[in-house]
């Protein structure tokens, strides 16, 4: 009763201290996916519109049907964009569609009108997402909450018959097509930012323990490995991930392995959580030093 009594106080001081600014409970929900299999990797094809074309057309006037040249230069076609979105599961909206194209953009007109430009694509991407294009290697990170960047640029429209008007070609026939918007296969892998991590064993009290001290609504149970996939919290700003638990030899592929160590890599502070049955916590704790090195040297390195 007491405990459930400071877990509504947190929360009541959470909601108070962070209501109507960006630090809200709300913008900082935990994201458990119950329901659905947790995703941190995905392939996509994207493509950026294509360029309208050009147009050969003439200016007619009372008496001239030939007025000269009119036709108009081609719009530009849209561009695909990345806005990154403090959300975790957002990458499971991308698992039946996986290809993505932007508006073309319009053909020019006559009169020397120019079509209209495609309308650009914006894709939301979890913060912490690395997108590497699978052709040329070329990767950009999301690590600005709201963040938006540009991935792959739209075609330039392409040149009426009136752009080639000269004063030694003045009823001039050619037009230029419209150029390929910009394309390709994005690997797209999330790295979780938070500010700590809590680590441990499995059944070490991490779920239970980030549930208390945030808005999170981690599935606790009394047997190991109930956390299957990251879950965070809001502790007054300051954002908490679990991880799911480690074993020895997860560096090798035991237990869940170590999947989901990357999740840590941008955490400034790991957390170890320990349970009060182990006796020897000396060796609970070198037990996972010892997998945190063999994955990543660096993470042996992180504040504790």
């Amino acid at each position: 009763m007491k405990r459930e009594k400071i877990r509504r106080n947190i929360r009541k001081s959470n909601d108070k201290k962070f209501l109507g600014t960006p630090f809200t409970l709300g913008y900082f929900c935990s994201i458990l996916l119950n329901s659905m299999a947790f995703i941190d990797e995905i392939t996509l094809r994207m493509k950026a519109g294509d360029g309208g074309n050009g147009v050969v057309a003439w200016r007619h006037e009372k008496g001239r049907d030939h007025a000269g040249p009119g036709g108009g230069n081609g719009g530009a076609g849209g561009s695909v964009y990345i806005h990154a979105v403090r959300n975790i599961g957002l990458l499971h909206r991308y698992r039946s569609e996986k290809e993505f194209v932007a508006k073309r953009g319009n053909d020019g007109m006559n009169w020397s009108k120019q079509g209209h430009s495609g309308e650009d694509l914006v894709l939301d991407m979890p913060l912490g997402c690395i997108l590497t294009n699978t052709i040329t290697g070329q990767s950009l990170e999301l690590i600005k909450d709201g963040e938006t960047i540009l991935l792959l640029k739209g075609g330039n429209g392409g040149l009426g018959n009136e752009y080639f008007k000269g004063s030694l070609n003045r009823s001039p026939k050619q037009s230029t097509p419209g150029k390929l918007g910009e394309e390709g296969d994005f690997f797209i892998e999330l790295q979780l930012v938070a500010d700590a991590g809590l680590i441990g064993l499995p059944n070490a009290g991490k779920s239970s323990l980030l549930n208390e001290l945030t808005n999170a609504s981690a599935k606790v149970g009394a047997y190991q490995f109930t956390t299957l996939e990251p879950n965070l919290g809001d502790f007054y700003g300051y954002i908490l991930a679990d991880i799911p638990g480690l074993i020895e030899g997860a560096s090798i592929g035991k237990g869940l392995g170590t999947k989901f160590l990357r999740h840590i890599r941008r955490t400034k502070i790991l957390l170890h959580c320990i349970s009060a049955e182990n006796e020897d916590f000396n060796s609970v704790y070198k037990v996972i030093r010892n997998e945190l090195s063999e994955y990543d040297k660096a993470l042996v390195e992180k504040q504790e």
